[in-house]
């Protein structure tokens, strides 16, 4: 199968059939099990350029990680203080000069349609790290990639989506990406962070999905719990981000409550949503998500910068 990635934008996991899904999560096997003197050939003389104008610890990590382990290297700007955004510069300026310094771009932005605004400037293919309450189609990927390594399958599962799903984001990516499956979703969330109805409306005949306020009621079923953190900074009023704050936490009594083989995800960074006490139980697979997020983001990088890369 010819790389259907290469020179592509990833703008939004919606433009991903279930075939790119898994020409992805194969060449992500293949990069972790490659000599790291293998893998490095395949970014050589090759820059990432990154711009984050929200905070980021593991995306821009993670992808710096990726870059650096395909022998590659990256520049940008995580700190908008630093550069020339601070002095009124716009959105498109920057990205037509980190255009001219960068082979592949990585674009976070709190604007709705950023990345596709930037991806029709640019020369070079951007990646969407987050645009606004959208997506975040990486994370979708790993998240994924996440289940089918820690349950052997995707299909056939039942899957809780926990906490935040009015403006989380990750929320959304998955829901589109889960779409390629056939997975009983279940989504749990306080009455005022419902997703949004709109922005699902295309995948509602695809998806078997019910919406719960009560996470206990639907505990047993679960094959995967995927918590989400509420997320202040999205709020229009902080009154009412007080009103919803903890109203899930997962802790020792949630598992007792599940299935003793359930995987608790989270896209992080958390917050109470998980207490700490599971971290060391079979079931905490937030930090082994973090790790294949380096692995997958390594994989599509060599898929978008090299047309034949033997993956």
């Amino acid at each position: 199968m010819p790389n259907p990635f290469y020179d592509r934008d990833i703008v939004s996991i919606k433009d991903f059939s279930k075939a790119d899904l898994e020409f992805v999560f194969s060449a992500t096997d293949k990069i972790r099990a490659m000599k790291p003197s293998e893998r490095g050939e395949l970014g050589k003389g090759r820059t990432l350029g990154y711009l984050f104008y929200e905070p980021s610890t593991r995306t821009r990590m993670s992808f710096e990680a990726a870059m650096a382990s395909l022998g590659g290297s990256f520049i940008g700007i995580s700190e908008l203080k630093s550069s020339s955004v601070e002095k009124g510069e716009s959105l498109a300026d920057t990205i037509r000069i980190i255009d001219l310094y960068s082979d592949v771009i990585v674009l976070r932005h709190p604007m709705d349609g950023s990345s596709r605004f930037a991806g029709e400037l640019s020369s070079n293919p951007i990646i969407n790290a987050g645009s606004g309450s959208e997506e975040h189609p990486t994370q979708a990927l790993l998240d994924l990639y996440t289940i089918l390594k820690e349950k052997g399958k995707i299909d056939g599962l039942s899957i809780g989506i926990v906490g935040d799903l009015k403006y989380g984001r990750t929320v959304y990516s998955l829901l589109y990406g889960l779409a390629n499956y056939k997975v009983d979703v279940h989504l749990i969330s306080p009455q005022s962070l419902q997703v949004r109805k709109e922005s699902i409306y295309e995948i509602q005949n695809k998806l078997k999905v019910k919406e719960h306020t009560d996470l206990d009621e639907v505990l047993p079923k679960l094959d995967v719990i995927y918590v989400t953190r509420i997320q202040r900074e999205r709020f229009p009023d902080l009154q009412e981000y007080e009103k919803v704050r903890g109203t899930y936490t997962i802790n020792s009594a949630t598992l007792e409550k599940a299935r003793k083989d359930v995987s608790i995800m989270h896209p992080l960074p958390r917050l109470d949503e998980i207490s700490t006490s599971i971290d060391g139980t079979q079931n905490a697979v937030y930090f082994r998500q973090a790790s294949y997020g380096k692995e997958l983001r390594a994989a599509l990088l060599a898929l978008m910068l090299n047309e034949n890369p033997a993956l």
